[in-house]
């Protein structure tokens, strides 16, 4: 069996690594938390025909959803690559911290440059109440449904992927981890409980 080096970029001791994996975890779990809570607001205002309630539902999304999904995805986001680098699984050495890599990156800018200025956008209008509001935000009102499940839903499958850590070892994995090309999708058995 091929030895396997434990030699990464970042040295995490284990108290180290630990506090950095629990704030991943939690700022991860969070953003769930306020992608349902985003469900549950961005529903309530396709549902309402009212103008106030709409006005304060598009109020609350730009105060609240904005700042806590970047500051919970950009933690995320940091988090995950404090680990990589500090931990044996690296940051492109393993399809799985690939694919959570690409899925985090994209949710974070799609906040940036998909899900802030449709949340402006419906509250700047929201914040003149009369009544042709509702239809006026019609379409706001429906893009904003899709966001939260997006999200939620690629949330859930990135911690699948952490839980069960599939696809195996990349090329760069392989060529870092020398792991033969006949065994290059199952991880290394001599580290693979060490973690």
């Amino acid at each position: 069996m091929t030895s396997v080096p434990t030699v990464s970029r970042l040295s995490l001791s284990r108290s180290a690594r630990k506090a950095v994996l629990l704030l991943h975890v939690l700022s991860s779990v969070s953003w769930i938390g306020v992608d349902l809570v985003m469900g549950a607001l961005a529903l309530r205002g396709l549902t309402t025909g009212d103008p106030r309630t709409m006005a304060t539902v598009f109020a609350a999304l730009e105060m609240f959803c904005i700042p806590l999904l970047l500051t919970l995805g950009l933690l995320s986001l940091t988090t995950g690559l404090l680990l990589g680098l500090g931990t044996r699984f690296g940051v492109l050495r393993y399809w799985w911290v690939v694919v959570k890599l690409v899925v985090t990156t994209v949710l974070v800018l799609l906040v940036l440059v998909a899900l802030r200025p449709t949340i402006l956008e419906g509250a700047a209008q929201a914040a003149v109440v009369d009544a042709s509001l509702p239809d006026r935000l019609l379409d706001v009102r429906r893009s904003m449904v899709f966001p939260p499940v997006v999200s939620t839903l690629s949330l859930v499958f990135v911690t699948w992927v952490a839980v069960y850590k599939p696809w195996g070892v990349t090329p760069r994995g392989r060529r870092f981890l020398r792991v033969p090309a006949a065994r290059g999708s199952e991880r290394p058995r001599a580290t693979a409980e060490r973690s």
